[in-house]
């Protein structure tokens, strides 16, 4: 006798509308706001419509967030490993000093 007590969320259809549709005006603005010159803060103004887009896809449709908190911890913790990953290998790039004309053979 096997009993499965998980319970599993029924995402409505109108949901998934709602979701994709936020998500096709996201992609509208991120291809508007590439021609508008924002100086230093394009690139943050593009990385945070894009980190939005992403929560979005992983929230709804990998279906995080109905679910349980162990879940949420792994994802969370996940994301903060990638992040410290990234920080160490740009802290890394950051600090050398780049020499071309060391590297031109001519």
């Amino acid at each position: 006798m096997s009993d499965d007590h998980s319970k599993h969320h029924i995402v409505q259809p109108t949901t998934y509308a709602a979701i994709l549709g936020a998500l096709l005006v996201f992609t509208v603005l991120t291809y508007s706001v590439a021609f508008i010159d924002l100086g230093v803060l394009s690139n943050f103004v593009a990385m945070g419509i894009a980190v939005t887009k992403a929560t979005l896809v992983v929230l709804f449709f990998m279906h995080i967030f109905y679910s349980t908190r162990l879940l949420w911890v792994i994802v969370v913790g996940s994301f903060g490993w990638l992040c410290l990953m990234l920080i160490l290998t740009l802290g890394d790039y950051v600090t050398r000093h780049w020499d071309i004309q060391k590297h031109v053979f001519f």
